[in-house]
């Protein structure tokens, strides 16, 4: 009864152990590698497989996951003969996990190696001065090299990145030196550009304000002048009314020879009172008008008549005729009127001539006998 029970123990026991061994479960994106005596059989795929016992056998999971591996700083000489440090990350993914499994018995190693050679290989290529501002163009042709090596196994690389290149320390001391004088060139340059720019900023604003002041000059003298024109214009048109007032005013009064006499009479103290006055014109027809003055008289407006028809003949006093009055009519009638009319003329002369000389500073003015005038005919309106 014993042994058959240790019997029993011992078949239930290989019956579990066949079962774990005939049953597999494969994870998400993972390929299992199986082989029967040896020699690769199948790939499982995720999820629960069956397997013969004891004669199949899971050789190698692989995972399918694009993979990460950042490989350590590697010393790579330039061109130019400088020692630089460049630290790389690489993107990978299995395509075939047969090959990938057979084809090389350990593909990051191999990815490891491969990265550090074609990375010399580019980078001897380069000066420093290229090496640094070309990682793109370094990360394309690594990338390419790569993944067509890399292609046999099984396997593609998607992605290669520079993650640092170091030059050394007294390169970089020597690029920090070199950068900072070329930022301050930069800045000295942009200072006088900026001043350039100010000052021909003030030399615009000054050339405008000069034109604005020129232009506000201009158009203040144009407004003067424009006044001065409608002044004088005004003043013009208001004289040419008065003349004209005036020329009708005499044609409507329809003067004689004797009034115009006894008006150039009058004027001629205050012809001859001027300070700048040397010589001074006595028509020739005033001894004419003079002979009939005595005749006109008796018609000239202001002089009044006595009650016996006998008229009063006004006396020049200091080159000014007084206003006529009624009081004291000459007793010689006309006769009598035409003697004092001829009287008042000499002593208007007299007093003319010694206005003149009384006149400080001034020579005694010479008088000039006029070229005869020859009088205008009446005429209703001044001709233009």
């Amino acid at each position: 009864m014993t042994a058959f029970l240790v019997v029993l123990a011992v078949v239930a026991l290989l019956v579990i152990i066949t079962l774990a061994k005939s049953v597999r479960v494969i994870q998400q994106q993972t390929v299992g590698i199986v082989e029967r005596f040896g020699k690769f059989k199948t790939g499982l795929q995720p999820g629960l497989n069956l397997l013969m016992p004891y004669v199949d056998k899971v050789r190698y999971t692989i995972d399918m996951r694009e993979q990460v591996v950042a490989f350590p700083p590697q010393g790579v000489i330039t061109e130019d003969n400088l020692m630089v440090s460049i630290d790389s990350v690489i993107y990978f993914q299995v395509n075939d996990p047969v090959r990938a499994t057979y084809e090389i018995s350990n593909y990051i190693q191999a990815i490891e190696q491969l990265t550090m050679t074609t990375l010399r290989n580019i980078i001897g290529g380069m000066d420093l001065e290229q090496t640094l501002t070309s990682r793109e163009e370094i990360n394309e042709k690594l990338r390419y090299v790569l993944d067509e090596a890399t292609g046999k196994w099984g396997i593609r690389v998607n992605r290669v990145e520079l993650r640092s290149i170091d030059p050394p320390p007294s390169i970089q001391d020597s690029m920090e030196k070199q950068m900072r004088a070329d930022r301050d060139k930069r800045a000295a340059i942009l200072t006088a550009e900026g001043m350039r720019q100010s000052a021909v900023l003030s030399a615009e604003g000054q050339k405008q304000s000069a034109i604005l002041t020129a232009e506000g000059d201009k158009q203040s003298r144009i407004l003067r002048a424009e006044a001065e024109r409608q002044a004088r214009i005004l003043k013009a048109q208001g004289e040419a009314q008065a003349i004209t007032t005036v020329f009708n005013a005499i044609h409507a009064g329809k003067p004689d020879q004797g009034l115009l006499a006894y008006q150039y009479l009058q004027m001629l103290p205050s012809i001859a009172q001027g300070d700048a006055n040397k010589l001074w014109i006595v028509p020739s027809e005033i001894g004419d008008a003079l002979k009939g003055l005595g005749s006109a008289v008796g018609q000239v407006a202001g002089i009044p008549q006595k009650a016996d028809g006998s008229w009063q003949v006004p006396e020049v006093e200091n080159g000014h005729v007084p206003e006529l009055d009624t009081a004291g009519v000459s007793s010689g009638g006309r006769d009598s009127a035409v003697a004092e009319a001829d009287k008042a003329v000499r002593e208007a002369i007299a007093a003319a001539e010694s206005a003149a000389v009384s006149a400080p500073g001034q020579t005694t003015p010479s008088v000039t006998s006029a070229p005869p005038v020859q009088e205008a005919p009446a005429q209703d309106s001044p001709q233009g």
